[in-house]
């Protein structure tokens, strides 16, 4: 089957190169590895680009796949990528799967795989063992590891949530972090927030600044309103 595509591919890049004419969008994109591709990395995707190991091109829109390899990106892209890897400079609509996706800009989509990035906003869902958002989340990070470092208004669920800027929605996992204010619910064995509006729920609840509940074992609220620790309960309103 592979000696096939293999074939198909080399066909496609002696054949058909007549038929391209530069500074267009072309339909059809056939590449073994960059710069052995039919269509100029310079140029932009508008169909179909299939590739055995590397592809690059500047905006993509409809359905890229690489059997071995990585799709690379160096403007937008609209649409489903598959491969091994998935590297966009610029945005992203759509769906995005494979082992390692990065998106330069913003997300929004599904981004599927056991690393995702996303160093701009996203709107949608990353879903995978690490999630890695550095802009505006609103949405749901779902996996083992999930970092957020801007405002995150949606869910987070793991072993592990990592929310550095302010936080609106719930989390649940072993361990809940926010280094910014929680307004709504954590849940899991340990629970840290700077500032806490809503319920935490767990062994161990932390907050410097409390508006709500806690349910645990250990209970600490920063503001000492009205008690700095309990057991099993605390609160301050």
């Amino acid at each position: 089957m592979v000696k096939k595509i293999l074939v198909l591919v080399l066909l496609g890049l002696t054949v058909m190169p007549q038929c391209v004419k530069a500074g267009e969008t072309k339909p059809v994109q056939l590449a073994i590895f960059n710069p052995c591709q039919l269509v100029p990395e310079n140029e932009s995707i508008k169909g179909v680009s299939l590739d055995l190991i590397y592809v690059a091109n500047k905006d993509v829109t409809g359905f890229s796949y690489t059997f071995f390899g990585v799709n690379k990106a160096t403007g937008d892209v609209k649409g489903v990528e598959c491969g091994l890897g998935n590297w966009v400079e610029g945005s992203f609509h759509g769906w995005q799967d494979g082992f390692v996706n990065r998106v330069g800009a913003r997300f929004v989509g599904f981004q599927s795989g056991m690393l995702n990035i996303t160093k701009g906003d996203l709107t949608g869902v990353q879903f995978g063992p690490v999630n890695w958002a550095e802009g505006f989340v609103h949405g749901a990070q779902a996996g083992l590891f999930n970092y957020s470092t801007g405002r995150f208004i949606g869910f987070q669920g793991g072993l592990v949530n990592v929310s550095k800027g302010q936080f609106s929605g719930a989390a649940l996992g072993i361990v809940n972090y926010a280094e910014g204010s929680v307004k709504g619910f954590q849940g899991g064995i340990v629970n840290s927030a700077d500032k806490m509006h809503g319920l935490q729920l767990g062994f161990v609840n932390y907050t410097k600044s409390l508006d709500g509940l806690q349910i645990g074992l250990c209970n600490y609220n920063g503001n000492k309103k009205p008690l700095e620790f309990m057991v099993f309960v605390n609160w301050s309103f």
